[in-house]
């Protein structure tokens, strides 16, 4: 066993990591307006003079756990306006597709205990185009491209710093910190490099007035005392100007008055910019900085060396040394992960990973007292009482590490998101990635009536089930990782409160009691024709099949669950039953229902489509082929013989609904044929269903690009959906990038673009389907190229779509960068991935989220399936 495996025995080993999120201004959590406008309330502009209430942003950023001490660097080019402390990025109301950062940096590596980490940031020499980021984004529409910092020009020249940073820890309270800054010009540059320390304020709400300290040790030693974190150093390399101030917002800024706290947050970037007297010349405060006033040849490079360490002797002896080891250590842990030589899949994998790895972050939010306010702080707008998230009081999060999606774009959880990410994180740290499946259902988060909280911006909002499904995959990795002995307390203990979870999608999301599921939006903003949540006064409603087809996924994932535990527990035999039960007429709904006997399915089309409910009883199917239609394909299991014979309960069931209702059990594909491979197989789908919406799935005219599934049919393109109710009309077309609709959010889009997340629920669904079906049943794949593939191979094929998303191709180029040359042929750029939200439909280029090494970090599974 490597040194990091070992590692990852002692928790301790993670009480400093990448914690800080990347962005803190906008979010939610630090909105106390009246009105709810959290992009307003705390602005870009606002952040460099306001302390924060739930946590702390930064570049590069670390922490401890609970977020008492954070480290990141700032920037000044001689040029802005003001210090690079945090990314840019648009609001949601600035940007043509919503919001979006406007900067360029990537994360390359870390192990799982972050003993070793590494990012880059781009830094431009020249002065940083906010104004024509905002002023060129607000002057476009929908219709238009985003314009990205990369479209300004701005690195046309090499007129630009690479800003490396790593870190390497000697212990678990002794970091090592190196920052790497290159010249990429054909001249000689300055610039400012201020590694920044700072307590997170807890002082000043009115709790307790305990303060904790940074003062001067040396001419370059910091000396930091807290209350909780004990005494602690920063030792810096040379003779740097140590700066000071406090984390404290600064009120003549925004109120006009001075508060008496003085040197305020602002502080060291006022001195730097514009000369200031504003930091504290007694060399003490709650925030200081390391002031390096460099300048570097052109094409050179400079090195600083720092040392965060819990020893008042600590010095920068051995510190090469300290890193060759644990990059040593970093690479003989991901070897294992990795089969083959191809280099390019290695790398892409592994900063994959890193990016999965740095997109931890220390997540505090008190729904309670955030209505409420704090005893030293402004009580907060009555209105907020009754405003987004109100009727959560019960969540009372203190500070987890949790999966974000995107510490800038989402730096927030999300549920649905996070039961992707802990996928892929569980083949590098499988006791994190049970951590954060067993936080969602602990009390604190989950609501008193089973719903789990969808998303910071509307915990009420309805996420797609999806946590049962990760439960039972990394069950089942970790089972085979430990030969074949199960972590059964880590599946019973979810288990239990998933199922208060199922009833209350049962209670509160089938509206006529009709085993038919509603849902709203469910995560796949603007794949319909009007935004799902809409509520028609009437009575009218729309029939998911999305939300009825993701309550039959999760009635098998239980149901499996279940069969699973009654093998040591025969009180589970009923609960397997009950789910295969409700699974049945689910599977009946979806086929038969109303008064006009018409289900989900179109016999004709071959295709599953939503349909709206009018108040007579009557339907009208929504003839979208959209992925909504392809998720019934999601709700598949198959089981071996002892599974189904040694609980008689669950097989006494089965056989009385194959004699009772057969016209049930007709709908429900082969439970009671056991296949050659020995399954049996429970599945939505019965065969020529299923073949059916393969042939659109399979079809390059329709869902199958050259990079995966598509979300929406490009048969739309030239056929586009329109409906008219109540004297509007609705439309959708096929567009592979950007949604040109705001019906939902503001940069998501399921109008065309792949998305690995459902690329790779639809790819298991095609190895599950293999295991019942084995080599024999074959379908063509493309549709029209004469070529037959087993649904094994098809599965293989979609693999190597959604790769080469990334790979380098036969030219060298990465799809996922599109049309920029910059990207594509420097090498500076090229080798640096960006793992985007979702992917252009038709060129694989990547488009919403830049760093949303979230889902679409199980491309680090895929690459080596």
């Amino acid at each position: 066993m490597n040194e990091e495996k070992e590692r990852l025995k002692d928790a301790a080993w993670k009480k400093w990591g990448p914690y800080v999120s990347d962005r803190q201004w906008g979010t939610v959590r630090e909105d106390y307006s009246a009105n709810g406008d959290a992009w307003n309330y705390t602005t870009h502009d606002m952040a460099r003079s306001k302390a924060y209430r739930w946590g702390e942003e930064g570049i590069a950023g670390i922490c401890d756990r609970n977020q008492y001490l954070c480290f990141g660097i700032a920037l000044w080019n001689k040029k802005d306006p003001i210090l690079k402390e945090r990314y840019f990025g648009l609001s949601n109301n600035e940007g043509n597709h919503g919001e979006d950062v406007k900067e360029l940096y990537y994360y390359l590596d870390s192990t799982p205990t972050h003993s070793y980490m590494k990012m880059l940031y781009k830094y431009p020499q020249q002065e940083f185009p906010y104004a024509a980021l905002v002023e060129e984004n607000r002057r476009r529409n929908r219709q238009d491209p985003e314009f990205e910092l990369v479209d300004t020009g701005i690195f046309d020249n090499n007129q630009y710093f690479d800003v490396f940073v790593e870190y390497a820890k000697r212990d678990q309270d002794d970091v090592a910190i190196k920052i790497t800054i290159h010249n990429r010009s054909n001249t000689a540059a300055s610039l400012n490099v201020l590694p920044t320390l700072w307590y997170r304020n807890t002082w000043a709400l009115g709790y307790d007035n305990l303060v904790p300290s940074i003062s001067s040790a040396s001419v370059n030693q910091l000396k930091l005392q807290h209350h909780e974190l004990g005494e602690q150093y920063l030792i810096a390399d040379g003779k740097p100007e140590l700066l000071f101030c406090n984390n404290e917002t600064n009120t003549i800024r925004f109120n006009n008055y001075d508060s008496g706290k003085r040197f305020y947050k602002d502080g060291i970037n006022n001195h730097i910019v514009n000369g200031a007297d504003s930091v504290n010349p007694d060399k003490r405060g709650t925030k200081a900085a390391a002031n390096y006033d460099i300048t570097i040849p052109a094409g050179g490079e400079y090195v600083i060396r720092l040392r965060l360490s819990d020893n008042q002797q600590a010095d920068l002896n051995g510190f090469d040394e300290v890193f060759a080891t644990r990059k040593a250590e970093a690479d003989e842990f991901y070897k294992g992960l990795q089969s083959g030589n191809n280099a390019d899949r290695g790398m892409i994998q592994r900063q994959a990973f890193a990016g999965m790895l740095w997109n931890k972050q220390f997540y505090y939010y008190d729904i309670h007292q955030w209505l409420k306010g704090d005893p030293a702080q402004p009580v907060p707008p009555a209105q907020r009482l009754h405003a987004r998230n109100s009727k959560w009081p019960q969540f009372n999060n203190r500070g987890d590490i949790i999966s974000m999606p995107d510490k800038w774009e989402f730096p927030w959880f999300a549920s649905w998101d996070l039961a992707f990410h802990c996928i892929p994180l569980a083949s590098v740290d499988m006791a994190f990635a049970k951590r954060q499946l067993t936080l969602l259902v602990q009390d604190w988060y989950m609501h008193p009536n089973g719903q789990l909280p969808a998303y910071e911006w509307d915990f009420s909002d309805t996420n797609p089930p999806v946590h049962a499904m990760a439960t039972w995959k990394i069950y089942l990795m970790d089972k085979k990782n430990n030969q074949g002995q199960g972590d059964t307390y880590f599946l019973e203990r979810i288990f239990h409160k998933l199922m208060l979870n199922f009833t209350w999608w049962v209670n509160r999301k089938d509206e006529a009691g009709n085993n038919i599921f509603e849902g709203g939006f469910l995560g796949l903003d603007n794949i319909g024709v009007f935004d799902r949540n809409t509520r028609f006064g009437d009575g009218t409603h729309l029939e998911q099949v999305d939300g009825t087809s993701w309550m039959a996924m999760y009635s098998l994932n239980l149901m499996r669950i279940a069969t699973e535990l009654a093998e040591t527990n025969s009180a589970y035999r009923d609960i397997a039953s009950k789910f295969f039960e409700h699974f049945i007429y689910i599977a009946g709904a979806m086929h038969t229902l109303g008064t006009d006997n018409v289900g989900l399915w179109d016999d004709a089309d071959g295709f599953f489509y939503d349909q709206l409910r009018l108040p007579n009883g009557h339907a009208e199917k929504m003839r979208v082929r959209s992925m909504v239609g392809l998720i019934p394909l999601f709700a598949v299991e198959v089981l071996d013989d002892d599974a189904i014979n040694n609980n008689t309960i669950f097989s006494n069931r089965m056989n009385w609904f194959a004699a009772n209702r057969p016209d049930l059990a007709s709908l429900v594909s082969r439970w009671g044929e056991k296949s050659g491979t020995g399954m049996h197989l429970i599945s939505l789908l019965r065969g020529y269903r299923m073949k059916s919406l393969l042939r659109y799935m399979l079809d390059e005219k329709e869902f199958l690009s050259p990079y995966g599934v598509r979300s929406l049919s490009k048969y739309h393109l030239e056929h586009p959906y329109s409906v008219n109710l109540y004297g509007n009309n609705f439309s959708i077309k096929y567009i592979p990038a950007e949604s040109d609709s705001g019906v939902f959010g503001g940069n998501s889009n399921w109008r065309g673009p792949v998305w690995i997340p459902m690329n790779y629920l639809i790819i298991e669904s095609l190895n599950t389907y293999y295991e019942y079906y084995g080599d024999d049943f074959k379908v063509e794949c493309p549709v029209g190229s004469g070529n037959m593939m087993n649904l094994k191979e098809v599965a293989n094929e979609l693999y190597t779509r959604i790769s080469r998303i990334f790979l380098k191709d036969e030219k060298g180029r990465r799809a996922v960068y599109g049309s920029y040359e910059k990207l594509q042929t420097d090498p500076e750029f090229s080798n640096h991935i960006l793992y985007y939200e979702y992917f252009d439909g038709d060129n694989g280029s990547g488009k919403g989220a830049a760093h949303q090494t979230g889902w679409t970090g199980l491309i680090a599974n895929c690459l080596y399936h």
